[in-house]
């Protein structure tokens, strides 16, 4: 019975005989079920892509947002439930303004990477709250460098190469294992996410459109959407690839 769950999912402060957090298990569920998101560190900053559904004819274009900007050098791109994505991409935001008024210099990545992990986690910690159904990753370039994160719904902050998060995580991590991360430039690198999220997206005829962000030298060191004609650019090789791909089989 302590399998399914049965009378110790009731509350995220309870533990199974397994040592399992069910309700914590859910959260991750909710995140695992959602459009995929990835996220690349390359040799000279980090963009993150999104797969974001269209859901209906009547939704105006990029009104869904799963990308958003949380300092001038830091952005993150959520999965999972929307609105509890953008829940904590408002403290993020909040936590990067509170370390500028304090210390008078932009907040390390690190730093709120661990910030918003330690926020995420309380909300598995106490029996009248629940857990935030969402994982960021988080993109940032400070002093130190380039730098991807990610923060699952239990709150597990971690520093990553490539890393992807959604239903189509495994394939999707599958083939960042693939790229030379070190040797790819920021717009070689928006070309290789692009076409990663074409590849693995399910063949369910459901419309979509694409959410991608980057913070590199191009940029300025600043989170910004990628340039259209760049985008445009990548979403063009990457149905090409695909089209090369179907001929192949």
């Amino acid at each position: 019975m302590s399998g399914i769950g049965t009378g110790y999912d009731l509350s995220s402060t309870t533990y199974s005989p397994d040592g399992k957090i069910f309700q914590t298990e859910y959260a991750q569920k909710a995140v695992d079920n959602s459009s995929t998101v990835v996220g690349l560190r390359c040799k000279d900053g980090v963009v993150l892509a999104c797969e974001k559904l269209i859901l209906s004819k009547l939704l105006v274009e990029g009104s869904n947002r799963r990308i958003h900007n949380i300092d001038r050098h830091v952005g993150v791109a959520v999965a999972g439930l929307a609105p509890d994505g953008r829940m904590v991409a408002n403290r993020a935001w909040d936590e990067a303004a509170s370390y500028k008024r304090v210390y008078g210099e932009p907040i390390p990545g690190h730093v709120l990477c661990e910030r918003v992990g330690s926020y995420v986690h309380m909300f598995n910690l106490y029996w009248s709250l629940r857990p935030y159904g969402a994982a960021l990753l988080l993109a940032a370039y400070d002093k130190n460098g380039p730098a991807l994160y990610a923060v699952d719904p239990s709150g597990t902050s971690l520093r990553y190469f490539g890393t992807a998060v959604g239903k189509a995580r495994q394939a999707a991590k599958n083939e960042i294992e693939k790229l030379k991360l070190t040797e790819l430039t920021a717009r070689e690198a928006v070309i290789e996410a692009v076409k990663i999220l074409y590849k693995v997206r399910d063949e369910d005829g459901k419309k979509f459109e694409l959410d991608v962000s980057w913070v590199c030298d191009e940029s300025g060191k600043v989170h910004q959407r990628v340039p259209a004609e760049l985008l445009a650019e990548a979403e063009r090789q990457a149905k090409a690839a695909m089209e090369d791909s179907d001929m192949d089989d």
